[in-house]
């Protein structure tokens, strides 16, 4: 048996990905609509930022081709460049706070984390959720208003002027910003609806342990009527657990 930071590894197995086992199981407050909205926050953030990814690589392409072709001629699309980069960043964030608490609660669920810890998963949604907010509105803005130009002398210009652009100079006429920007505003809702159900989740778990409410009853009635565990009892016999594991392995 491998314990480390009070997590039995031996929990880590595959069919614990089962349909049955993630959203069949009801002995856990909140777990199958955790598991179904941090999944889709996850998923339209990741997708989102790969869309982005797409149209960002086309702009580059699309500056380095005139730019060989012509050499007097500069494409200045920055601010593109610069949003569909953070998007990028934000959407690995999203995934790697709600991805971990998604594993976390599918393999460890009855863990036990001390105050500062569950804090720190809240603030670091709380933070995730503000910085898609600011992503999904500066996105907004320059896919609305703004557009690629470039600077060049007259005999570029006009040679520049026949080509045909691909892709298209005003943003808002590029499908891959426009889905990218939708599959964002959605995904930010989802992250929001996450961290709500976080703290929902953590103030359940405060009062009385990650067990469902319907669990902890069926608990006490397996136990000959006694009441249920609270959070702090179940915390000190967590803790017991680990200090006679640790001893037996010594």
């Amino acid at each position: 048996m491998v314990v480390i930071w009070g997590l039995d590894l031996h929990d880590l197995q595959w069919s614990k990905f089962k349909s049955s086992y993630m959203f069949g199981n009801r002995d856990y407050h909140l777990r199958r609509t955790k598991f179904v909205v941090y999944q889709i926050a996850m998923i339209l953030c990741v997708v989102s930022e790969s869309v982005g990814t797409a149209a960002l690589s086309n702009y580059v392409d699309q500056q380095d081709e005139i730019e060989m072709l012509h050499s007097s001629a500069h494409v200045h699309n920055d601010n593109f460049v610069g949003i569909a980069a953070y998007n990028i960043f934000v959407g690995i964030a999203v995934a790697t706070i709600f991805g971990a608490a998604f594993f976390f609660d599918l393999f460890f669920p009855t863990r036990y984390e001390p105050m500062n810890i569950r804090w720190a998963w809240r603030i670091s949604a709380v933070v995730v959720s503000i910085m898609a907010l600011g992503d999904a509105i500066a996105f907004t803005v320059i896919v609305a208003t703004g557009k690629a130009w470039i600077s060049a002398d007259s005999a570029d210009q006009l040679a520049i002027a026949q080509e045909a652009i691909d892709p298209p100079l005003r943003y808002r006429d590029n499908a891959k910003a426009i889905v990218s920007l939708v599959l964002l505003w959605v995904g930010w809702v989802a992250t929001v609806a996450s961290t709500c159900i976080m703290f929902a989740f953590y103030q359940h778990v405060g009062k009385y342990g990650p067990l469902s409410h319907g669990a902890r009853w069926r608990q006490g009635a397996d136990d000959g009527g006694k009441p249920p565990l609270t959070s702090q009892q179940l915390a000190a016999a967590q803790r017991t657990n680990g200090t006679q594991m640790r001893e037996n392995r010594v």
